[in-house]
């Protein structure tokens, strides 16, 4: 895995544990050789991981709205930024381009681009790895509502266990380099069945 999507948010959050957590990423992402596409913001733990891989040398690739940079929220230093019109476009971007992804603690802009990802990633629209980076356990209660979801009958737990979760940088990433994706063959075949009945 060479390009590494990380979702993450626009904000800081309230502990810092948030931030150093967002440098260490990006320091492991840079030692591993990776390249970082992001949001392309100037703001939040996003500026934060953009700016350790920049200082390392590593290639930072930003995809921002017209109306973000409006705002001027992009970043004006990293290797790349793609300007685009929408949202939509803007992830589409994302998800084509990388390898891999990571959700950091974020609101729901990185919520949202998360669930994207998984799903894609559900129906092998793509065989890529998604991951949540759970620093301060910041997602047990999502992991928690997944696995809920998966034992009421409406997640395969096949694909929830497929989903990479861990709060440990070297480990999160050694997991996505292994990452096999769940065949959706019986799925399919299975939900066409519950269907008949």
């Amino acid at each position: 895995m060479k390009k590494i999507c990380i979702f993450c948010g626009s904000s800081m959050g309230f502990d810092p544990i948030y931030r150093e957590k967002a440098a260490e990423l990006g320091r492991v992402l840079a030692d591993r050789g990776c390249e970082l596409l992001y949001g392309g913001g100037s703001v939040g733990l996003m500026k934060i991981i953009a700016d350790v891989m920049m200082e390392r040398g590593c290639k930072v690739t930003g995809t921002i709205t017209q109306h973000l940079l409006d705002m001027r929220v992009g970043h004006p230093e990293i290797s790349e930024l793609i300007v685009v019109e929408t949202m939509s476009e803007r992830k589409k971007i994302l998800e084509d381009m990388a390898d891999g992804f990571i959700a950091m603690p974020g609101g729901i802009g990185t919520m949202d681009e998360f669930f994207e990802a998984f799903v894609l990633s559900q129906l092998r629209v793509f065989d890529k790895p998604v991951a949540l980076f759970n620093v301060n356990g910041y997602y047990d209660g999502l992991v928690q509502f997944i696995d809920h979801m998966a034992k009421e009958g409406f997640v395969r737990q096949e694909h929830a266990n497929n989903l990479i979760v861990s709060g440990d940088a070297n480990e999160m990433l050694e997991k996505m380099a292994h990452f096999q994706p769940a065949d959706v063959t019986k799925w399919v075949v299975q939900i066409k069945e519950q269907a008949k009945n």
